[in-house]
């Protein structure tokens, strides 16, 4: 049984298909540019049915998705006739959000006979146990990443964001559709507003939706994060343990000691 990566941007589809015994076939959207990868298979959304069958056709028994995917724009004239009967369930679930949206294509594809599958069936090591993995965490620190947890897990109830940053337990920044970066630079522009850096120089941290389906859109992290941190003049990254990838792992230690950063899989 062959497996297709339906890769989006960034560094996740290949660090996947490094660690696979057998070559996947690589699959993405019109637009999307994963790094380091020849992509094998273009599609667009609007011919949905045709691409399912060009993989059926192609061997491909598994899927698993990977990488970041803006929302695409749907243009009716390249709808073929299957895949407009598909297209009111598609816009009923893109408006109530990205997690039933994506809920809706793991459906689509299983409907199509394939299995999907996620990181930790595939890569188990992108994830890691719980355990500091660099740097020190003081009690100030467990405070904010508790704070932090309980804010990530009231935007995810609702379908936003999956990260937050918090210093002496005042919320500076929450995660939403620009993402990670945009919101430690938002972060790293704050002035009068921050708390004393003295009293504790406050996390960054990330989770998992609750109730969010694991086969896709986990969150990620990697050495960009952490540089991220840093120019937000913040103490280090706490996450999730076992439900965040991490990209780079040997890396992000190495850059966290360097950057006097701690790094924190939190269980």
């Amino acid at each position: 049984m062959r497996t297709a990566i339906i890769a989006g941007e960034g560094r996740l589809p290949a660090a996947l298909a490094a660690g696979m015994a057998e070559p996947p076939l690589v699959a993405a959207m019109d637009g999307s540019a994963p790094e380091g990868l020849t992509v094998d298979l273009r599609f667009r959304v609007e011919r949905l049915v045709p691409f399912l069958r060009a993989l059926e056709r192609d061997g491909v028994g598994q899927v698993i998705f990977a990488g970041a995917v803006t929302r695409p724009r749907l243009d009716p004239a390249l709808l073929d006739e299957a895949t407009a009967s598909l297209l009111p369930r598609l816009m009923a679930a893109m408006a109530a959000g990205d997690d039933a949206t994506l809920r809706v294509v793991i459906e689509l594809f299983e409907e199509s006979g394939f299995s999907v599958v996620g990181v930790e069936a595939i890569a188990p090591a992108l994830l890691p146990g719980a355990g500091v993995l660099a740097g020190s965490v003081s009690p100030h620190d467990e405070a904010d990443a508790a704070r932090a947890a309980a804010i990530v897990a009231a935007l995810g109830a609702v379908d936003v964001g999956q990260g937050a940053v918090v210093a002496q337990g005042l919320c500076l920044a929450v995660e939403a559709l620009p993402g990670t970066d945009a919101m430690l630079a938002e972060v790293a522009g704050i002035g009068a507003l921050r708390p004393d850096p003295a009293r504790g120089r406050g996390l960054f941290y990330k989770a998992a939706k609750p109730g969010q389906d694991r086969r896709i859109d986990l969150p990620t992290i990697g050495p960009e994060t952490l540089r991220g941190v840093a120019a937000a003049g913040l103490g280090g990254v706490a996450f999730e343990a076992g439900s965040v990838i991490c990209l780079d792992l040997p890396e992000m230690v190495r850059l966290a000691g360097g950057l006097g950063l701690f790094l924190w899989a939190r269980g």
